[in-house]
Formats: C-alpha cells, structure tokens, sequence
C-alpha cells in the first residue's frame, strides 16, 4: 500500500478524488480543508487557501494514480507526495487491495 499526498485548490478537491476514486486508482482519500500554503513561484512568495488531499492505493497502482492526478490537476506542478508506509494493518490492507484494480501487490 502507498499514501498519495497533494494540495490543490478547494473547487477541485471533491472532483479530483472522486475521479481517482471512481477508476478505482484510490481506495479512499480523505480532504482536509482550508489548509493557508506559502512557497516561491515564478520569483514571488505566494499564499493561497487549499485542500490536503490524504490517498491510499495499493503499490502496484502508483505510478497509474499519480499520473491520473497530475492529469486531471489543475496546477501546473501539483504537489504529489508518496509515501510507503511502514507498517499497515492486514484488514486494511486487503481491503485497499480489493476495492482498487490493484489486486495483490
């Protein structure tokens, strides 16, 4: 199992998940609102209101998933993070595996 970690804006946040979670590319994603993100670009600090977006998926699904999020994102280099936990419960695990086209990885 992977931990799939972006930002972006609060508009997209339900779209975007609910897209990733209806192919099947996520198995559950969880939306924390109205999060202030500060960083540099094109030369200027910048501060905006966004949505952390939390996703897990199963490992064999990475690469699909995170290429579907940076398709389907607004931004034109949208924060995406993954993360490979440690350690994952057996029972959520298997069920990551079943509900996502991830299958046994």
């Amino acid at each position: 199992m992977r931990i799939l970690i972006a930002t972006c804006s609060p508009a997209e946040a339900e779209p975007l998940l609910r897209s990733l979670l209806e192919d099947r590319l996520v198995a559950c994603g969880n939306l924390v609102p109205a999060i202030r993100s500060m960083y540099w670009w094109e030369g200027e600090l910048q501060s905006d209101e966004e949505v952390l977006m939390l996703m897990e998926t199963a490992a064999s699904l990475v690469d699909e998933a995170t290429a579907a999020l940076r398709e389907r994102h607004s931004y034109d280099v949208p924060k995406i993070l993954v993360l490979d936990p440690e350690d994952v419960d057996p029972d959520y695990l298997a069920w990551v595996r079943g509900v996502t086209r991830g299958g046994a990885s």
